[in-house]
């Protein structure tokens, strides 16, 4: 398996694209956390357990930005041993490698899994760019809300996604446009702002399908998805009948 270059962890994204599931060698004494009900299988050699990072300040902010409240950990309590997890939804498997100074942001179910050494936390969205303002321009029309689950810390964070997931660098300067609903986990560095989709106005932004959109501005990576989870829901409510 792949070796991590900041933890050192073995592991490896199998049937990466839309299926992807994520096959991680444990060693004895050392732990790894997932989201919960992610573990598929695992030696004997590990236990399973339940946290929550951060204690009752911890588990509410994360109820605020749809994530679960608790976390698996998995220790190798007996021996080294291996365990295999799997996203909720059909979706893809990407490893951010954390070297302490870069800190990331992630939409709703963004967070996957983590290494010893990741913290999982929240901020207010946009309050790196414009302060009060920014976080309710961002929390209003971003579709990511007031509060995004953050990481921080050395170590190799884990973030998956509806559909392939892939990463843009944006150079220093540049601008990229991303669909709200696209977006996956960008640094907390990053300056973003939101904008209508059409630059002929709301009417051609409604009718393009997209109305708004995250503009942001480099130097920074950002990582996003093939698929929306608002389109979908959107064609499973025009499909199925309402229940009476």
């Amino acid at each position: 398996m792949p070796v991590s270059k900041i933890s050192g962890l073995e592991y490896e994204i199998m049937y990466k694209g839309s299926f992807a599931m994520l096959q991680v060698a444990i060693p004895h004494g050392h732990s790894f956390m997932a989201e919960s009900d992610a573990m598929v299988a695992m030696s004997s050699t590990l236990e399973i357990g339940a946290t929550s990072q951060g204690g009752i300040t911890g588990a509410i902010g994360r109820m605020f930005t749809n994530e679960r409240l608790f976390q698996q950990t998995i220790r190798a309590v007996g021996g080294d041993g291996v365990a295999f997890f799997s996203p909720t939804l059909p979706g893809d498997i990407a490893a951010v490698e954390m070297d302490g100074e870069c800190e990331y942001m992630m939409c709703s179910d963004g967070y996957f899994a983590s290494t010893e050494g990741i913290n999982m936390g929240t901020q207010l969205n946009g309050m790196n760019s414009g302060g009060i303002g920014g976080v309710i321009s961002k929390g209003l029309f971003s579709g990511n809300g007031f509060l995004v689950a953050t990481a921080s810390g050395r170590g190799t964070l884990f973030i998956s996604s509806y559909g392939a997931i892939d990463h843009i660098d944006i150079p220093h300067g540049e601008k990229f446009v991303i669909d709200n609903g696209h977006l996956v986990a960008w640094p907390t560095t990053m300056m973003y702002r939101v904008r209508q989709a059409s630059s002929q106005g709301i009417l051609a932004s409604l009718f393009s399908g997209e109305c708004l959109v995250l503009e942001f501005q480099g130097p920074g990576r950002v990582y996003f998805q093939s698929r929306n989870i608002a389109s979908l829901k959107g064609f499973i409510r025009s499909v199925v009948p309402p229940s009476r």
